[in-house]
């Protein structure tokens, strides 16, 4: 049920650690692809249903309050803290002492999300003042006739519904790190389908309750607040469902469980020792993506809901293969002995990033090329018009110039995790926030100053109005990731002399891709007065196949290890 490489036992462990790797990654990238297709399928009701309108910046904003919790004490945080010290114990055969350092784990989060949850229902009037400060005038601008909702009233009554969804998912990030230590991928990152799939649900529910499922432009104030609450609620009950289906398994793994709020428990220092600089570095991520939310409020409505919409399809190729190939090299690295660590370390980056580049560098061009067609086939129609898709696709080519060095970044960072090193990521990821400032926001401000109606030609009633700024933040969001990947490269040179990049070879699937994105393009010329989904249907896949025949041409390797048997020549 889990998936993973564990399923059959190999002759000898060498053998078994070699087949785990690429079948870990590619039972990652199932169980991803498989939470991002249905995170996808949300994004396209929640903007088909509610637009880039008021609304939606509430909603955005009410999964980026619980978020900042949630992503801080999470998955990433827990992967580089816990999963170390805990895949080091069932190596070694201590799975006894691996089960009770699991439950003071368990036991120790617990209580900290318990007392932080509580603590967010209750301030959720200064919280979103804190995280949306834009938002605090809208009363004025309701009574004044230029907004039909005020955004902080009704946020402080969404977040106070969904934040104690935290809790259940920073739960559910343990028993995640503790089936990627077992080596089962599947089950847990397929897990959010379950979340995405409540939320769904709930809105799909009320739309249809109203009468206006399938129109929303005739849906009222009131109206699209229930869907907005209901939506809440579907993210609740599916944060509880997410973690249920987890625990059996997990239950079934785990040997010498004790539920415990201990620190003394063999192991627990250590988890903490190495959990302060994980979340600092996190808090540094989370800080940047405030940052991002704090100013977008200050923007017209829509700024706050295109940056995570945009950041949906950019998050696709990272999230699917870029952080399946780290999650599967993550505990792979942390049961090497840390006096050979060092010497593995580079032979895995290279492979591992020759592994991502071959998707990533597809979709950086696919993205850049073809950004508004995949935009408009999945999000226009509804209350999303022709200027949000012209709005949406600008933040997505911004943010994809630093889709590379993302992918890049994170498996580096594992390689810290690994030398069991959480402080430097954490410094760069500072550094990184000080780049992202420091063109994000003077970009913003500048182009804050362009409608979109006006740089693209639009006019009649499918405008709206909507501003490029958010396209700002964006770019500096890309400047920082390529100065946090350069730092990093730097940092852990000192530690293995001998690293080196496949820049040639990463620069070679580049021009691979921009060369088969030529007769895609011709396509879609020839397609210009057919509709949408013509384009999209004709267009898209035949720019991902002519990659893929290109590349099985050339014998990429990489093909091996995403499409099995049917890579092999």
């Amino acid at each position: 049920m889990g998936g993973g490489g564990s399923a059959r036992p190999a002759a000898s462990e060498p053998k078994t650690r070699a087949a785990a790797r690429p079948s870990g990654a590619r039972f990652v990238a199932l169980g991803i692809l498989g939470s991002k297709v249905a995170g996808l399928l949300r994004e396209m009701v929640v903007n088909r249903l509610l637009g880039l309108d008021a609304h939606n910046d509430v909603w955005r904003s009410a999964l980026r309050a619980p978020n900042v919790l949630q992503n801080m004490l999470g998955e990433q945080t827990l992967s580089a803290a816990f999963i170390p010290v805990y895949s080091r114990l069932i190596g070694e055969g201590k799975t006894r002492e691996a089960g009770r350092l699991a439950g003071a784990v368990l036991g120790l989060l617990t209580v900290v999300v318990s007392v932080l949850v509580l603590l967010g229902v209750a301030l959720a009037p200064w919280l979103v003042a804190v995280l949306t400060p834009g938002f605090l005038g809208d009363a004025a601008r309701v009574a004044s006739g230029e907004l039909s909702v005020d955004r902080y009233a009704l946020l402080v009554r969404a977040v106070r519904v969904i934040f104690p969804m935290t809790g259940l998912l920073v739960l559910s990030a343990w028993a995640l790190a503790i089936l990627n230590s077992h080596r089962r991928f599947l089950l847990p990152y397929l897990a959010p389908v379950v979340w995405n799939s409540a939320i769904l649900t709930a809105l799909l529910a009320a739309a249809w309750r109203s009468g206006h499922l399938w129109q929303p432009r005739a849906a009222s104030t009131d109206e699209l607040t229930a869907w907005l609450l209901a939506a809440c609620v579907g993210a609740l009950v599916g944060g509880l469902l997410q973690l249920a289906v987890q625990l059996p398994l997990v239950i079934r793994l785990v040997r010498g469980f004790r539920w415990s709020v201990s620190p003394s428990v063999p192991g627990v220092k250590n988890v903490l020792s190495a959990f302060g600089p994980a979340l600092a570095g996190r808090g540094v991520v989370q800080l940047s993506l405030y940052v991002d939310n704090l100013l977008a409020s200050f923007l017209a409505p829509g700024a706050v809901a295109v940056i995570p919409t945009a950041g949906t399809l950019m998050n696709l190729p990272v999230g699917v293969f870029g952080m399946s190939v780290a999650a599967a090299e993550l505990p792979e690295l942390s049961r090497e002995d840390p006096r050979r660590a060092a010497e593995a370390i580079s032979s895995r980056i290279d492979r591992a990033i020759r592994q991502s580049a071959f998707v990533i560098c597809p979709s950086v061009v696919g993205y850049l090329v073809f950004g508004f067609l995949v935009v408009g086939l999945f999000f226009r129609g509804g209350k999303f018009t022709l200027a949000a898709n012209w709005l949406t696709w600008g933040v997505l080519a911004c943010y994809t110039l630093g889709l590379l060095a993302s992918t890049v970044s994170r498996l580096l960072q594992n390689s810290f995790f690994a030398l069991r090193d959480t402080k430097t990521p954490a410094r760069i990821a500072a550094a990184r926030l000080a780049v992202q400032a420091s063109v994000g926001v003077p970009a913003m401000l500048i182009l804050d100053s362009f409608t979109v109606a006006s740089v693209v030609g639009l006019g009649g009633g499918d405008v709206g109005a909507l501003y490029f700024g958010a396209c700002g933040l964006a770019l500096g969001s890309s400047a920082g990731a390529w100065a946090e990947l350069a730092l990093l490269v730097r940092g852990l040179r000192r530690r293995v002399p001998g690293l080196r990049l496949p820049v040639a070879h990463v620069g070679g699937r580049l021009a691979l891709a921009l060369g088969t994105a030529v007769p895609a393009l011709a396509l879609w010329y020839l397609l210009r007065h057919r509709g949408l989904l013509w384009q999209g249907a004709l267009v898209l896949p035949g720019y991902g196949l002519t990659y893929l025949l290109a590349a099985w041409r050339l014998g990429a390797p990489e093909l091996d290890l995403w499409l099995g048997r049917l890579g092999r020549r």
